[in-house]
């Protein structure tokens, strides 16, 4: 006769344990959390004052010339606030679209200064001086007035263009000293010909 006999219980299967999702490298992906970390250990100012002044001279150089380059090639958005907007454009591209007599007064006023050293009387040319004087008080008369002409039309054109006074405030002084300097030594660079027409918008309404 057969007894019943108790089963044994089936042996559970062993738990694998769970495997850490890696990234494509073989490393374990890291969470929210240590990447977070991570980032702001990066960004960590360096606790050596003299390396933190150097990382901030290397950083404040690289957007000096980042600022420099976008100027030169005219890209509107990387326009200081003294030459953003566009009635400084225009502004800009009035005056480097003519000629104007003040373009020579910083090339006269050094080869005046440079003249007026020369022994003008070891030479035989005791009113050279004199002559130069003239000369130099002739040329600034011209630029003054032709000076003032271009700023007054170029001040009545932006009137038209942008009747509020507050859209206009610093023009003149902004177009004086554009107009000074020469052509080539200009920032930003010129955008249009001699004898070209500004590309500012035109007139509101």
């Amino acid at each position: 006769v057969k007894f019943p006999t108790r089963k044994t219980p089936a042996e559970p299967a062993a738990i694998e344990p769970e495997s850490t999702p890696t990234s494509g490298k073989g490393r374990p992906t890291p969470s929210r959390k240590e990447a977070e970390a991570q980032r702001k250990q990066t960004l960590k100012v360096p606790s050596d004052p003299k390396a933190a002044k150097k990382a901030a001279r290397a950083r404040a150089a690289e957007e000096r010339q980042a600022n420099r380059a976008a100027m030169m090639s005219g890209d509107e958005k990387a326009m200081p606030p003294r030459d953003a907007g566009p009635v400084k454009r225009y502004v800009r591209d009035y005056v480097d679209g003519r000629w104007a007599a003040a373009e020579l007064f910083m090339p006269l006023a050094f080869l005046v200064l440079l003249v007026g050293f020369l022994p003008w009387a070891n030479w035989g040319v005791p009113n050279a001086q004199g002559w130069v004087s003239m000369f130099w008080m002739a040329m600034t008369m011209v630029i003054v007035v032709d000076t003032t002409v271009l700023l007054l039309r170029m001040n009545r054109q932006i009137k038209e263009r942008w009747p509020e006074a507050s859209d206009r405030k610093g023009v003149t002084f902004y177009g004086l000293m554009r107009v000074l300097q020469l052509r080539k030594l200009r920032l930003p660079p010129p955008q249009v010909d001699r004898h070209g027409r500004p590309k500012a918008p035109k007139v509101k309404g």
